[in-house]
């Protein structure tokens, strides 16, 4: 039965705790099947009176607690999506390997239940083709003490417990190898998400306020310009800095929380005020309709990115937007840029604008103008 949590009763009770370690329950099912061990046990206390009994007995019950510690160290490693180091895995192995040739000499016969529980260690430690070998090895030598050794007999049951044994562990470890695979998938999708994430706060921050803090500038040098000469024109631009500071500060806010809206009508209602602010003559269409719904936020980010270099590094007189269903183009006569801005325009405002278009099957082309100016153009449709 699962609970609300969506953890099972049994994963609560052997599986992982809150922090990933793994629960001292769960190792009760390495326990469980020592019981299998319990023969060789008997043999030893029946002979009690001799030495070779009491040393299979100490030898059956460290190899009982060699393979609950095999056990555990497999399974907290699985449990942290990690694995036993084969170093460790080969030691383990030999010391349970040393521990059954000790039972076996001692105690007879029963010495041979311990073939099973090598079989299910060499496939928890060993690469595959190495563990299907050591099977073969332990099935074979189990076969041949059985069937030479005076007074043994052959136990075809126990050679099938040996084949099921290493079937069902390599089956378990698979699935062990498959839930570490998933769990590095997942921690790695989940890096890429908050990558993703960091890098798309941080383009529209730039975007955002690139464009806002230019206009602002502007107003701001206007102002100043005007304190002397035009008082009232001054306050004028005062009161649309402190309104432009604060949509700047509702547009951070937006972008930090993924509710962005982006509206082309309103970018060039912005675009107009802005150049208007730098005394650029602006030539904007009046209507947006020909733009499809699925472009115009993309061509809104074009004309905020395009408009706000305007006035950053054209010295332009005149800015000309231009829009088709499938284009649109931020044109200025300005002086063109040097070789140290277009190094400035290529960086973190042209890059955000052309990861947008890529996304959408668009392309960003900008050039130069003859006689002077420079054009910045989104073209739709022309990546696949």
């Amino acid at each position: 039965m699962t609970s609300v949590s969506g953890m099972s009763s049994f994963d609560r009770w052997a599986g992982p705790d809150a922090a990933g370690r793994p629960r001292r329950v769960g190792y009760l099912f390495s326990v469980i099947w020592l019981v299998f061990l319990l023969d060789p046990l008997q043999a030893g206390w029946q002979h009690r009176d001799t030495w070779q009994g009491w040393v299979g007995m100490v030898a059956t019950i460290l190899f009982a607690a060699a393979y609950v510690v095999a056990f555990a160290l497999v399974r907290g490693r699985s449990l942290r999506a990690g694995a036993v180091p084969q170093p460790v895995g080969a030691a383990m192995l030999l010391l349970l390997l040393a521990l059954a040739v000790v039972m076996c000499l001692t105690l007879g016969e029963s010495g041979l239940a311990t073939s099973v529980y090598l079989t299910v260690t060499a496939v928890m430690f060993l690469p595959t083709r190495a563990a299907v070998v050591a099977v073969l090895l332990l099935a074979g030598t189990t076969l041949a003490l059985s069937t030479l050794v005076p007074g043994w007999q052959p136990l075809p049951s126990l050679l099938l417990s040996i084949f099921l044994a290493a079937v069902a562990m390599w089956g378990v470890s698979q699935l062990i190898r498959r839930n570490i695979d998933l769990s590095r998938a997942r921690e790695e999708n989940a890096r890429l998400a908050v990558e993703e994430e960091r890098n798309r706060v941080a383009r529209d921050l730039h975007d955002i306020l690139g464009h806002s803090l230019t206009v602002i500038t502007v107003k701001a040098e206007l102002a100043g310009r005007l304190l002397e000469v035009d008082p009232e024109r001054a306050r004028a631009e005062v009161a649309d800095l402190e309104r432009l500071s604060r949509d700047a500060l509702v547009d951070v806010r937006r972008a930090v929380e993924g509710y962005r809206e982006l509206t082309l009508p309103g970018e060039l209602a912005r675009a107009r005020a802005a150049l208007l602010a730098a005394e650029i003559d602006a030539d904007l269409p009046t209507s947006t309709d020909v733009v499809p719904g699925d472009l115009r936020e993309l061509f809104a980010w074009g004309v905020r990115e395009g408009v706000t270099n305007v006035i950053r590094h054209s010295a332009a007189t005149r800015c000309t937007i231009r829009l088709t269903p499938d284009t649109v183009e931020v044109l200025d006569n300005g002086r063109g840029p040097s070789d140290a801005e277009v190094l400035e325009r290529s960086g973190n405002g042209l890059r955000g604008l052309q990861e947008r278009a890529t996304a959408l099957g668009a392309m960003l082309m900008t050039r130069t103008v003859e006689p002077q100016g420079f054009s910045m153009q989104i073209i739709a449709g022309t990546v696949s």
